[in-house]
């Protein structure tokens, strides 16, 4: 018999929480959480999306442009940072970017060690009631990203992100071993009888079986101008069954253990990787599915 890998095991953990007005108040919530997680294991650490404030997306306002901040210097990523090193955890930080003249919805993956490993800037921005997005950020220009951390190899997409296929096959033939999906999303200011709740979390449990990998996704809860955010922040396992969820209103954090090396067997079992065939997947790679000839 061949011989069998002992488990790798990873830790990861989502947290949901209110966010208000003021960024210090947010922030040292976050900071709590990611406290609380840790004393549970984890390793890794999920906020919500842009938890510095309030959701200000909902309304096209250039007041709010004075939200953003550049990476270097950033108080809050240095506040992170500085408790990922001492906890020794990895953290996935969601910021309102300035970047010269231009703006974009960011993440800063800070490692175990509390340095800065990179920027993943959000790809697919929303343009619709309740989330001009558009308005605010300019779609990303770093291209998909994994991140070798101390724990296993992390893929982050950013909210809107996570509806696309492309987004989470692409970090998965990156390497990501786990993928998280920091979000705020809710109720639609349009239209008070839909609730997108549910087909939020089947398009990414989708992704988990799809990839055979877990999915970890957290959401804000509470509500803003009478926008309901949702919660429902949840973790799922390779076959996508729901391992850990916090319900709408809940705040706090769930934490959940995974065996890299059963999981890459697994992986490889399935055959998805195996059989995949992208000499045929050019219609993918356009915006009308036709090729030119």
């Amino acid at each position: 018999m061949p011989e069998v890998l002992p488990p790798r095991t990873i830790t990861v953990a989502a947290i949901q929480c209110p966010l208000g007005d003021d960024r210090q108040t947010n922030v040292e919530r976050v900071l709590a959480h990611i406290e609380a997680a840790a004393k549970r294991g984890a390793q890794v650490i999920l906020p919500p999306e842009l938890f510095e404030g309030p959701y200000f997306c909902r309304h096209e306002d250039d007041a709010f442009v004075e939200w953003a901040r550049p990476l270097e210097g950033n108080e809050t990523i240095a506040k992170v940072a500085a408790l990922c090193k001492k906890l020794a955890v990895v953290v996935p930080v969601s910021f309102f970017e300035r970047a010269g003249h231009a703006h974009y919805n960011t993440v800063a993956m800070i490692s175990d060690s509390g340095d800065v490993m990179g920027v993943y800037r959000k790809s697919h921005i929303p343009d619709g009631p309740g989330y001009e997005e558009k308005f605010y950020f300019r779609p990303g220009d770093t291209g998909f990203k994994v991140w070798q951390t101390r724990f296993g190899a992390i893929g982050v997409g950013i909210c809107w992100d996570q509806w696309y296929p492309e987004c989470a096959r692409s970090m998965a033939l990156l390497g990501a071993e786990v993928l998280l999906y920091p979000t705020a999303i809710g109720s639609e200011p349009h239209d008070a009888s839909l609730d997108t709740k549910d087909p939020w979390q089947r398009v990414m449990i989708g992704h988990a079986v799809a990839n055979v990998m877990p999915v970890v996704a957290s959401n804000r809860v509470g509500t803003e101008e009478g926008q309901r955010f949702y919660g429902s922040s949840f973790i799922a396992d390779h076959r996508g069954d729901k391992v850990q969820e916090l319900d709408r209103d809940e705040e706090g954090c769930i934490v959940h253990a995974f065996d890299l090396n059963f999981l890459h067997r697994h992986r490889a079992a399935w055959g998805f990787f195996r059989d995949r065939r992208p000499e045929l997947y050019g219609p993918i790679a356009t915006a009308d599915g036709k090729l030119l000839v």
